[in-house]
């Protein structure tokens, strides 16, 4: 194995799940670099059990890069695994299997490999690390980690580069996302009455309509952005449930809806329209029953989307290290939105295909594995 198919065996071992502790990881992390003689500082979580990463090798001056990835990957159970995904497996066909091996432990590999570069090189400018927790539950722990760098240092960072797989082709741009319950309290009683009570399973499914009918309506206003896929803000219901028995009229139902915004879109705008849709529902339906309830609650922050202007410094940058002047833009979330929105300009461009991420005989090719590792040694030879 090389240098960092070594490191990225390491990281794989770690079976560190979105919402779980990952100090064992983070751990190890830690003390590699701190072997590599490294100032690390640790962002803990409230309760302790979680921590991000942050550090600076090279000069405190401003203008540097912060390279970002996230330590958490999805769970496996349920899924058809041929070798232990927990264990990085070499088949011989130039692909490496396991967990997390292309989303995204594979960019930390490559950051790690190339730390003696880093340490070696006469650095004009510096190089960050900003591991995170919880990317894989909402991005949970990246706006503080943000903040935490802007505190810590009293130099500047120029820009963020954010190691999701992509191919290693620039991505400038994300959709927002944003997560939402919205749960419907109803009046219980007989099928038969279905005049005289409010059901909530039939008020939820009219309000899940509504929320199809303002994203067909958003599309006919003509807010399209054609660098996504699909090219306009999604909205959609994943989760319904309520109700007892066929025969009984549901006192409560609740469902989960999550709303993915292109630029020119906005999730909170959008979240107050359905409330205020909300609020009329209300006033209509507690004439027949006067406790006849709607209630919504955000399940996660909102993570903004990103929209680098193909123009900016960063993206002619990256597109001189990844050697691919392609350009494009994913509909995933992840944490690059964050980083912008902090002050830091940022892209996406890590080494695999997100094909290959949170499916059973996850790999990363050992080619873009080893490109990984090139892009960031031309970064420090660009800043040396």
């Amino acid at each position: 194995m090389t240098k960092v198919e070594e490191i990225l065996a390491k990281l794989v071992a770690f079976p560190v799940l979105g919402g779980e502790s990952n100090l064992s990881i983070i751990h190890w992390i830690r003390d590699y670099l701190t072997d590599h003689n490294i100032e690390v500082r640790l962002v803990p979580n409230e309760e302790g059990t979680k921590a991000s990463l942050h550090c600076r090798i090279g000069p405190a001056i401003d203008g540097g890069f912060i390279l970002s990835g996230h330590t958490d990957v999805v769970p496996v159970k349920g899924q058809d695994w041929d070798t232990d995904p927990f264990v990085l497996t070499d088949s011989n066909d130039g692909k490496l299997y396991g967990r997390g091996s292309c989303d995204m432990k594979a960019f930390i590999a490559c950051c790690l490999a190339v730390v003696p570069d880093m340490t070696g090189a006469d650095l004009r400018k510096p190089i960050y690390f900003a591991f995170s927790y919880d990317e894989e539950v909402g991005c949970l722990a990246a706006p503080e980690l943000v903040k935490a760098i802007s505190d810590h240092y009293q130099e500047t960072p120029a820009y963020a580069i954010i190691g999701e797989p992509s191919m290693l082709e620039p991505i400038v741009g994300q959709k927002g996302i944003c997560i939402f319950e919205t749960t419907v309290n109803g009046s219980a009683g007989h099928s038969s009455r279905i005049r005289q009570e409010v059901s909530a399973i039939h008020e939820s499914a009219r309000l899940v309509l509504w929320l199809e009918n303002k994203m067909n309506e958003l599309v006919n206003r003509g807010h399209i952005d054609e660098r996504f896929h699909p090219p306009h803000t999604s909205i959609h219901c994943g989760t319904f449930k309520g109700g007892i028995a066929p025969n009984v009229i549901a006192d409560q139902c609740s469902f989960h809806w999550d709303v993915r915004t292109i630029p020119m879109d906005s999730a909170d705008e959008i979240f107050k329209e359905f409330e205020a849709h909300c609020r009329e529902r209300e006033t209509e339906l507690q004439k027949v029953f006067p406790g006849f309830e709607i209630k919504s609650e955000k399940h996660h922050p909102v993570v903004p989307h990103l929209d680098t202007s193909e123009d900016a410094e960063i993206v002619k940058i990256i597109k001189e290290l990844s050697q691919n002047d392609q350009l494009d833009t994913v509909s995933y979330a992840a944490e690059a939105g964050q980083f912008a929105e902090g002050g830091y300009p940022a892209v996406i461009c890590g080494p695999g295909d997100i094909a290959q991420a949170h499916r059973a005989n996850e790999f990363v090719s050992r080619e873009q594995l080893a490109k990984g590792v090139e892009m960031l040694q031309r970064l420090v030879d660009r800043l040396s």
